[in-house]
């Protein structure tokens, strides 16, 4: 009788301790990403950036699409605080609307991208087997390619339109969670409540649901906010390069695009988009690094 209450009893204390580990784990990672100083202000550059694209028909100075010819290629000055474009249009207002385009399409892409690698690193790593060596394989052979001449070539194929792009930069990202995803769960399998968890009878999806994927999370999170940071880069390389975001739209690649034929005569509609991207791409990895940092994977046994 004394055997049988053990194990009775014993999957009841693991799975006790398997949400302890993870509310362990996000506790950790919300110490350590508030006490680090990369976070903070990588954290305030994005929450000023997203206020402000959110409230952007209000802060906007001018009309993003409104023709001025007059005040064609002005500098920078009281009427227009980074100058005007080719067609006389405010640049800051068709920053800040950019901006919009620019956290949108991110923002969708990188969740397609981790509702489709999690699901995947999830099966290869649980299931293992025949399972893990095709998904694992399948995104071997799409990491072979550089996301960015796949990305011209779906969307060359596909058509130049918001959707196309948003479901291209997902599924290009997808084999990047996947693979971080995988490893994880083969860490997290290991732990004694997954196992105690299956001998009480367990189902494969309620396992993966409470004991797997809750001990993950921190690893999700940081892996979005990394990936934040390239699905804004790729969207104005496409964008740049016309495959993207179609004028009069604004959008911080077709205004670098636009912008080069006026280098020489107006180099700062080259600067201001081109600083927007930087730093907004420097404020994700920032992100992403002091997350990573706050949280060491080898904590997820």
């Amino acid at each position: 009788m004394d055997n049988v209450a053990c194990k009775i009893q014993l999957p009841r204390k693991e799975q006790e301790t398997s949400v302890v580990a993870g509310k362990g784990t996000a506790l950790s990672l919300a110490r350590g990403a508030l006490s680090s100083r990369p976070v903070q202000v990588s954290g305030l550059l994005l929450i000023l950036l997203i206020v402000s694209s959110l409230f952007a028909p209000v802060v906007s100075p001018h009309d993003p699409i409104q023709m001025n010819p007059p005040d064609r290629l002005k500098p920078p000055g009281r009427s227009y605080l980074l100058g005007t474009d080719e067609y006389g249009r405010d640049v800051l207002s068709r920053i800040l609307w950019g901006a919009r385009i620019s956290l949108a399409v991110g923002a969708a892409a990188v969740a397609l991208a981790a509702v489709g690698g999690v699901f995947l690193g999830v099966l290869a790593g649980y299931y293992g087997g025949m399972i893990e060596s095709l998904i694992m394989r399948l995104m071997d052979v799409a990491l072979c390619f550089p996301p960015i001449l796949l990305g011209i070539a779906v969307v060359g194929f596909a058509g130049k339109s918001l959707l196309n792009l948003v479901i291209v930069l997902g599924f290009l990202f997808i084999p990047r969670f996947a693979r971080v995803i995988y490893s994880s769960v083969q860490s997290v399998k290991q732990n004694q409540y997954v196992e105690a968890s299956r001998a009480s009878g367990g189902t494969h999806v309620y396992i993966m649901l409470h004991h797997i994927l809750p001990n993950i999370f921190a690893i999700i999170i940081i892996q979005v906010t990394l990936n934040f940071g390239f699905m804004i880069l790729l969207e104005a390389g496409l964008s740049f390069l016309g495959l993207g975001t179609q004028p009069p739209t604004p959008s911080w690649g077709t205004m670098i695009a636009s912008a080069r034929d006026y280098m020489e005569i107006a180099p700062f509609l080259v600067v201001w988009p081109s600083l927007a991207v930087a730093i907004t791409v420097l404020a994700f990895n920032l992100l992403g690094d002091g997350l990573r940092d706050a949280l060491d994977p080898r904590l997820i046994q």
